[in-house]
């Protein structure tokens, strides 16, 4: 009786077998500081949510990490009392009026960009690419004087225009990213079932391309929410502040009420916590997307 033989390893099984011991090896240092920078990241939120919990006196005495034994929620009560509930209605009125207009003016001179074939429509992405290299720090003061032109000063409306202006520019890229992927066979034979260009856009385009309008509603949504540059210059009555404005109504003239300022932060994160949420995965691809292509 003669022992089996064994077959010796062929070359392609060895370097399989050294990829898989590469593959599985572990990167201590990327982990590292991969947890380092978590902490960084977590050690600011969970300094606010915890002082959002404690009263002014408790904020000075006691540890800034410590968390507070029972919860005080009367920064909370006193966030309520200043009237946030009107600074958030205010912000979602602006927030609304901003990125509707934005999202529908964008995918209709998107869809123009990307189906027409003149020089003019090339020349007028050119024009929309070119605002995303004028920041809004720039033309403050023209933006001011037009709205004072305008007699629109003080007013939700002189939030909402620029906020309309400067949020075309990168809609406008990404939707037209995404309107070059859709196969131009598409449209030519609903052409030749007799469908006008404007049933076109809201019957095939339209419904192709809204994970990229749902990408683009949540990232202007968020930098509207989270302006503080245009309602700062733009706006002066108390009524007609919006949430980043609410923290000042908590600044006295002598001291401020820490607490106070860090409740109204959290209120006002949760509703982008909450977009954010709900809509993180169309919003990371799509601006991948709209940036790769």
């Amino acid at each position: 009786m003669t022992a089996a033989t064994v077959p010796a390893p062929t070359a392609s099984a060895s370097r399989a077998s050294r990829t898989t011991r590469v593959k599985g090896h572990r990167n201590y240092l990327g982990g590292l500081l991969a947890w380092v920078w978590l902490a960084i990241i977590i050690l600011p939120i969970y300094f606010i949510v915890v002082t959002s919990f404690k009263n002014q006196g408790d904020y000075f005495t006691s540890n800034p990490l410590a968390p507070p034994l029972p919860p005080n929620v009367t920064p909370y009560v006193q966030v309520v009392e200043k009237g946030i509930g009107r600074y958030f209605l205010n912000s979602v009125i602006v927030s609304v009026g901003a990125v509707v207009p934005v999202v529908l003016i964008s995918f209709l001179a998107s869809y123009g960009i990307v189906r027409g074939d003149s020089r003019f429509l090339r020349f007028t992405r050119g024009l929309f690419l070119l605002g995303l290299a004028i920041p809004l720090q720039a033309t403050i003061i023209p933006i001011y004087l037009i709205i004072i032109r305008l007699r629109m000063y003080d007013s939700l409306a002189a939030l909402i225009l620029p906020s309309i202006a400067f949020g075309i520019p990168l809609t406008v890229l990404i939707l037209s990213s995404f309107l070059r992927d859709v196969p131009r066979e598409l449209f030519e034979s609903m052409k030749l079932d007799g469908c006008s260009d404007w049933q076109m856009a809201w019957r095939l385009a339209f419904p192709l391309t809204r994970p990229a309008i749902v990408t683009v509603a949540i990232y202007n949504g968020l930098n509207v929410w989270n302006g503080f540059l245009l309602p700062l210059i733009l706006t002066q009555s108390p009524d007609k502040r919006v949430m980043p404005l609410a923290l000042w109504a908590f600044q006295g003239e002598y001291q401020t009420n820490i607490p106070a300022v860090l409740a109204a932060v959290v209120l006002s994160t949760v509703p982008i916590l909450v977009l954010y949420v709900v809509g993180r995965r169309q919003l990371l691809s799509g601006l991948t997307a709209g940036f790769g292509k």
